[in-house]
């Protein structure tokens, strides 16, 4: 009786599943509706569901070509379709035997992934009660039908999956006060400069570290176990290595994008001795699962605050890591904060600031925009002459400035490897002068390093001409 009820049982399951096969329409994944952006010049891929077996056809308005393919045995299709350059809005139809979708308000254009912890995360109308500055005048001119928006929901999972839940929205106030500020920020600023459609995707989670969004094939083969922060189940399941990379960025995948922005550090900022590698295999684990070659990476170098519980030191050497994988990895930027941090919070109210100066990357690297500065003060080299240090920049060739204020944040070190406070001003002359500054103290009569902003809180002041702010550094490896 029981093996009786079995094999009915079994019979209704496979004639279920035939059926629904029999019935299946054309379903598409939340990045494919009204209102989404595509990549411009560019075979995007769009992929979906419907009967097994069954051809679908796509046809886009921009240049009524149809192309054909078919879904496998399960249902599953996907299909490159040829997108020309920014314009729109345009309709695509998809269709089958069965049914026929029609997506309209589609925009050609380019297409950022803004991604990390909260302060990518943290929407324009600020959180808690921590503000973003300026954010009204730029939430009341948000009606902007050439911008549009996704943000990814939080989720997390052990294994990768294609799931995912989300809704392209156009700009408008109401759409871009919960949206990532810093976000938003880019694309606005890219949207004004260059006149073209820009899609933005957030996928951002707070309090999370780099590893979580790291695949695991990239962690298994690069780190010992030990390295990687919670490298067991965590019952805070954004800290799970892999866990977000899996459930936000990999449904993501292979949607076209021009690019990615991000802003996390906050989450390793106890175990800086490893961020430069793991942020280089991040990239490069981004990079390969994408299958779009050294897409550009641009990243916010870590704003000072005043941290509890760890070293007074520890921020700064987070940022020399975040420093070195601007200078090592292939085809990144980063935008520099020391200027614009917070002593009492986490979060600087600055986002939109930031958005600015990471599209100033974008500006200068991707759409070949002269004439602007994309990075501050780099750090190059170090003279020693008497009792005085010569410290050389790059990215300040026309040289640099504190605006008239004294300088803050230097220290130098003799041969005891004591730093002490320094006196620091600008060297005035012409060509390679410019870039140059003279730092001395009463304290140090043989000095051999030096460094700026090593401290978890402070507020920089040394600025290229064009403002743009120096990173923190040291000379030294002590």
């Amino acid at each position: 009786m029981i093996l009786i009820k079995l094999k009915k049982n079994l019979f209704f399951c496979i004639l279920f599943v035939f059926i629904s096969n029999l019935n299946a329409q054309i379903e598409l994944g939340p990045l494919f509706s009204d209102d989404m952006i595509l990549q411009r010049n560019s075979q995007v891929p769009i992929w979906g569901s419907a009967k097994g077996n069954e051809k679908v056809s796509i046809i886009s308005s921009w240049n009524n070509n149809e192309v054909i393919t078919k879904a496998d045995n399960n249902g599953n299709w996907t299909a490159d379709i040829s997108t020309p350059d920014a314009g729109g809005p345009y309709e695509i139809k998809i269709s089958s035997k069965k049914n026929i979708l029609i997506l309209t308000n589609v925009l050609i254009g380019e297409v950022w992934v803004a991604s990390g912890q909260s302060n990518m995360q943290m929407a324009l109308y600020g959180g808690g009660r921590e503000p973003v500055l300026r954010s009204i005048d730029m939430i009341a001119q948000a009606k902007n039908p050439n911008i549009r928006l996704f943000t990814v929901k939080h989720n997390s999972s052990i294994s990768p999956i294609k799931e995912l839940k989300g809704k392209w929205l156009v700009s408008s106030p109401a759409n871009v006060s919960a949206f990532s500020a810093v976000g938003y920020s880019f694309a606005d600023y890219l949207n004004k400069v260059l006149d073209i459609p820009i899609g933005i995707i957030n996928t951002s989670w707070g309090g999370t570290p780099a590893e979580a969004w790291t695949d695991k094939k990239t962690l298994d083969s690069n780190f010992e176990k030990s390295q990687i922060r919670n490298n067991h189940k965590d019952k805070v399941v954004q800290h799970n290595p892999s866990g977000l990379f899996n459930a936000m960025i990999n449904p993501l995948i292979p949607f076209k994008i021009r690019g990615a922005i991000w802003y996390q550090g906050e989450g390793n900022v106890s175990r800086a001795n490893n961020y430069t590698k793991l942020m280089n295999k991040m990239i490069e684990g981004w990079r390969s699962n994408w299958g779009q070659g050294s897409f550009p990476f641009y990243f916010v170098q870590l704003a000072p605050f005043r941290y509890k519980g760890i070293n007074n030191t520890a921020s700064a050497y987070l940022r020399e890591a975040q420093l070195h994988t601007m200078l090592q990895t292939e085809n990144t930027g980063m935008a520099v904060t020391l200027d614009i941090g917070s002593e009492q919070t986490i979060h600087p109210p600055e986002k939109i600031l930031v958005g600015k100066r990471l599209a100033y990357w974008a500006l200068v690297k991707d759409y070949n925009l002269g004439g602007i500065s994309f990075s501050g003060p780099i750090y190059k080299s170090l003279n020693i002459n008497g009792d005085k240090v010569i410290v050389n920049f790059d990215y300040a060739q026309n040289g640099i400035t504190s605006y008239n204020k004294a300088i803050v944040g230097f220290e130098i070190a003799g041969e005891d490897k004591i730093f002490y406070p320094a006196n620091a001003k600008v060297i005035r002359g012409y060509g390679s002068n410019r870039s140059k500054l003279e730092v001395s103290s009463d304290s140090v009569k043989k000095p051999v390093a030096v460094r700026y902003g090593w401290k978890n809180y402070l507020k920089g002041n040394l600025y290229n001409t064009q403002g743009l702010p120096a990173s923190s550094f040291r000379s030294d490896n002590w």
